[in-house]
């Protein structure tokens, strides 16, 4: 079956940098489109970053010019690095895997990995 499993969160003091991992099983991870979503406390899911197969990236504005995502497809991993954290990026970060089939598109969630920034 479809596995997502993140790592690499924790506690930073701000200005700091984190680097999250998703790594993924039961699925053809080079064809997917992978995400990173996050969840802070009181507030909606939002998507932070995605890349597609072919390796394009898209940021939300909050945090374009501080998070970079990429992907090893050889690994399965999908990563996201986190520089220059502020305290409004604590959240809950979730892997989001977009998987075509034929014409169905499945969206997949791992568990999610807390990230928290503070002094």
């Amino acid at each position: 079956q479809v596995q997502l499993v993140e790592s690499g969160g924790g506690l930073v003091q701000p200005g700091g940098s984190l680097r999250l991992s998703c790594v993924a099983s039961g699925f053809i991870f080079s064809t997917a489109v992978m995400n990173w979503y996050r969840q802070a406390p009181g507030k909606e899911r939002e998507l932070v970053a995605a890349i597609t197969s072919a390796t394009t990236t898209t940021y939300a504005d909050s945090v374009k010019g501080r998070f970079t995502i990429s992907r090893d497809n050889a690994k399965r991993t999908v990563y996201l690095q986190m520089n220059s954290l502020k305290p409004e990026d604590t959240a809950v970060y979730f892997c989001n895997a977009l998987v075509r089939t034929y014409s169905l598109t499945t969206s997949y969630w791992g568990q999610g990995t807390q990230v928290t920034v503070s002094s």
